[in-house]
């Protein structure tokens, strides 16, 4: 399938699912294509035909939006390289988890998560190591005999038991059949580790940007803490924990083409994820599409972060 085609399949299974989506995401480059909430879970989601051609630049991009909104990023793909992707398999680019539509279905319709997991050298499944040790101690099993039986190797059952090793698909599944036990655990893409909000505050970002990098010290002020970013409809994340504020914000240069349509991505974007959506610019208009439009020279003269909420709802 096209790249576009995979997209349409994704929103209309991500619907079904009971998820909220943005509107894609095209009026420039941008390291995901649309943001989907659902009852538990917001998702920043790109779509790639050929997963094996996610440069690292939008990988790091889409894993700091997601670590600002404490969001899942996830990669829907068909292929990898010459490969078509495997159903029931969860690949890794650059530490980002990327299926297949049919996996995602499978998760968010049937409840059916995967169990393989692709990685150097081959395929691979995740173990439930006290269960292990607990089924082998109860069939009087040493290390040494379970290891000889299921053909491995004392210090790989030994990382089995630890969970400090996956096994291969076929080890694993002899495994379960020697001791009777649902060993192979399956893979929740969207219970990852706990994200770290990649916040810095606007005082330690540099910026070529002067209309952008006075925004982010006039926000400084404020005390709001701030992220630049370089793939997205927005240009900037600024946080105020103590007022629990988030906004994307943009800077709109003059004559800067499918301005409109970057406004109203960013509108829905921040009504999906729960931000208030901004623009700066140099021009005098003071609203768009229902977005707040404040000019420069307005937002230089406040004195508190109240005018700014004021601008804001």
């Amino acid at each position: 399938m096209k790249r576009s085609e995979i997209l349409g399949v994704t929103e209309r299974i991500l619907k079904k699912a009971g998820f909220r989506l943005s509107q894609r995401c095209c009026s420039r480059p941008c390291c995901f294509d649309l943001a989907a909430r659902g009852e538990k879970k917001l998702i920043f989601l790109r779509v790639q035909s050929n997963i094996g051609n996610t440069c690292l630049n939008d990988v790091a991009e889409i894993q700091k939006i997601s670590g600002c909104f404490f969001a899942i990023p996830l990669i829907v793909g068909e292929k990898t390289r010459r490969k078509p992707l495997e159903d029931d398999t969860v690949y890794s680019r650059y530490d980002v988890c990327a299926i297949t539509a049919k996996t995602l279905e499978d998760m968010l319709l049937r409840g059916v998560y995967p169990l393989v997991e692709a990685g150097p050298g081959g395929y691979y499944i995740k173990l439930d190591g006290t269960l292990i040790r607990k089924r082998r101690q109860e069939l009087g099993l040493s290390v040494g005999k379970l290891a000889e039986m299921v053909g491995i190797s004392r210090r790989t059952l030994y990382g089995y038991e630890n969970e400090m090793a996956k096994a291969s698909v076929p080890a694993a599944y002899k495994l379960e059949w020697i001791l009777g036990a649902p060993v192979v655990q399956t893979t929740d893409v969207f219970q990852g580790p706990e994200r770290i909000c990649f916040l810095a505050t606007a005082r330690r970002i540099i910026s070529k940007h002067h209309l952008m990098k006075e925004v982010f010290r006039k926000l400084a002020q404020f005390d709001f803490k701030v992220t630049s970013t370089g793939r997205a409809p927005f240009d900037f994340i600024a946080r105020c924990p103590e007022r629990g504020l988030r906004i994307i914000g943009g800077v709109a240069e003059a004559g800067e083409r499918n301005l409109d349509q970057r406004i109203r991505e960013v509108k829905s974007l921040g009504e999906v994820i729960g931000a208030h959506a901004v623009f700066i610019s140099y021009g005098e208009r003071s609203e768009d599409e229902g977005v707040p439009l404040i000019c420069y020279k307005v937002l230089t003269e406040m004195k508190c972060p109240e005018e700014l909420l004021e601008q804001l709802n």
